[in-house]
């Protein structure tokens, strides 16, 4: 049996030697890392950490952009009972501080010399600290370099031949494999310990709901220290598939084409960004070519619903979409590299209209739901099982159920073993052992759960109307001028909306419509800006109750940002931070 991630690494090496078992761009071009490759650098990573002083139990701090060396030494610090804390490379020094320290770690892992200053502005108020590594060659003066950890691992494992697969096979599910903070959108992080069965039960009971194999090229795009990329790329691993890594969140685009990857891990946001791209550019091309988009665009949405409804496709409707497919949506296929067999989103809802348009040009996005504390998928769609607007069914082995408020309740064997140092905190997590999501929710009749909030978000407005600020949010967002959206509106007469503009397009819009403007806080002060904003959102909110409209917005001048603290490393909005920050503006709105 495969039941530890250490037994995993044991079972890849042996089970699926490939030429390609990863691919990362170097010097302009992709070049694969070979089955053979990986394995021998992560057993003498795992080696040169037992050498170094890596113990059982040990934490190592892992704070790096994605890339192979992140995998190495994550599985190689596993391999030897050790615990990986990873770290966004987004955190300001003080916040990595919090986290190295609240986590007790002994190694600190950094990728380069940029990352490296973060830690050397704190490197004195860590003092638990033992060993820095630095992945790069280039090292400051007492700090490893990881060519220097690899050496000496290779020479432990010349002298000592079995002792990496004893100490790997010694493992036992129930043993912590990492600490993962939470982004906190409404406090202090806290380290979530997953344990191995944690996140390899999460894996199995995905490989049997969601088929991917050995034959899959995957792109590596959304934080490894993101718990839904990490526990993806020990899925990737288990079947042997390629995992290819994006350079950076702005070379996605062009590493999709490189690449041409079957499956992508992805936050709802680069769905947008896709998304507003392709409206931008067909509301600037030809009336004719603007006619043939928006035709093809119903005409794949109807033969999508009646796909997913599994009703008959006629011959008149499949000759449309194939006549579609041909003059649109296989340009726009195209630029994911033409071969995607499904996206996966999470992180944060996703809008229904984005996933219906995607669909409709034969791209399927599954979404599923979950949280750090549960390794992380509670419920998710399929390739067979599929539902817009929902996050899917319950996962085998996990069980959920609705609290009289509503909340989302799960327990399974994903579900964390606590809070790391926080009893209290671990307490008021769980209910009858039952883990409290957090989440507002309900199942519908057909077992699919749909997300409706977060329970702290929910908005009552003065006259007791409960709102539910995302799924308005992610319907303004759709708008090609839009970037950003906060509702608020708690004891409040009416809702309304900080918006952040997609200034790019707005400006040039306003150069379109003769509308002057010196600078940014010049041209959103302009009412006709003001009048185009309320015009857009109520053009994409009809649907919405009276009491649920934007009834006033308010225009910024600049996006949230982690390091103001304002969204979390993972994009998510803080609301409390923001709606303190912006308390001045809110309070403008509701003036009159």
């Amino acid at each position: 049996m495969v039941d530890t991630l250490a037994q995993f690494f044991l079972n890849t090496e042996k089970t699926y030697v490939k030429d390609a078992l990863m691919l990362v761009k170097k010097e302009g071009k992709y070049r694969p890392i070979p089955t053979a490759e990986f394995s021998q650098r992560v057993r003498n990573i795992s080696s040169g950490l037992k050498a170094l002083g890596l113990k059982k139990g040990d934490k190592l701090i892992i704070l790096s952009e994605n890339r192979p060396e992140w995998v190495m030494v994550d599985l190689a610090t596993i391999c030897q009972g050790g615990i990986t804390v990873p770290i966004y490379t987004s955190l300001t020094p003080e916040q990595i501080k919090y986290i190295i320290n609240d986590s007790e770690a002994r190694f600190v892992v950094c990728s380069n010399l940029d990352l490296w200053d973060k830690i050397a502005q704190i490197k004195n108020e860590l003092p638990l600290v033992e060993k820095f590594i630095l992945i790069e060659d280039q090292a400051p003066e007492g700090v490893l370099t990881l060519k220097e950890v690899e050496k000496n691992g290779k020479l432990f494992n010349q002298q000592h031949p079995d002792d990496f697969n004893k100490t790997a096979l010694s493992i036992s599910p129930n043993d912590l494999a990492t600490i993962i903070y939470t982004s906190g959108t409404t406090g202090v992080p806290k380290g979530a310990m997953l344990t191995h069965n944690n996140l390899v039960s999460n894996v199995k009971a995905l490989r049997s709901i969601i088929e991917f194999t050995d034959k899959d090229v995957v792109l590596s795009f959304l934080p490894l220290s993101h718990v839904l990329e990490r526990m993806c790329t020990y899925a990737w691993i288990y079947v042997g598939a390629t995992i290819g890594y994006a350079e950076s969140v702005d070379t996605v685009a062009e590493n999709l084409v490189e690449v041409r990857p079957t499956i992508m891990v992805s936050v709802p946001r680069l769905f947008d960004k896709f998304y507003a791209r392709v409206i931008d550019n067909v509301l600037s091309s030809s009336h004719l070519k603007k006619r043939i988009f928006f035709w093809a665009l119903k005409v794949g949405k109807k033969y999508a619903r009646k796909k997913i409804n599994k009703e008959r496709v006629s011959p008149w409707l499949k000759f449309r979409y194939s006549l579609a497919y041909k003059l649109v949506f296989s340009k726009i296929v195209e630029r994911t590299g033409g071969r995607v067999r499904f996206f996966v989103s999470g992180g944060a809802p996703l809008s229904k209209d984005i996933a219906e348009f995607f669909y409709a040009m034969g791209i399927i996005i599954i979404e599923g739901y979950g949280l750090t504390e549960t390794s992380p998928v509670i419920a998710v769609n399929t390739l067979e099982e599929f539902r817009f607007g929902t996050v899917g069914k319950i996962l085998p082995g996990v069980e959920v159920k609705i609290a009289p408020d509503g909340e989302i309740w799960a327990r399974g064997p994903n579900v964390m073993k606590g809070y790391f140092k926080k009893e209290e905190e671990t307490r008021e997590a769980f209910e009858d052992g039952w883990f409290k999501t957090g989440d507002i929710g309900y199942l519908d009749e057909d077992g699919y759960l749909v997300i409706t909030d977060r329970k702290k978000d929910i908005i009552v407005t003065a006259g007791g109307k409960n709102v539910a600020p995302q799924p308005i949010e992610n319907v303004i967002k759709t708008s090609p001028y839009i970037a950003n959206a906060v509702v608020v509106g708690n004891r409040r007469k009416f809702v309304s909306a900080l918006i952040v503009p997609d200034f790019d397009k707005l400006e040039k819009y306003a150069r379109e419509q003769n509308i002057s403007f010196t600078d940014r806080k010049d041209l959103i002060a302009r009412p006709e800006i003001y009048d185009f904003f309320m015009k857009e959102i109520d053009r994409l909110t009809p649907h919405l109750a009276s009491y649920e409209k934007i009834k006033k917005i308010a225009l910024l001048d600049r996006d949230f940002e982690i390091g103001a603290g304002e969204i979390t490393p993972t994009l998510k909005v803080r609301r409390k931070i923001v709606e303190e920050k912006y308390k001045s503006v809110i309070d403008e709105i509701y003036a009159e």
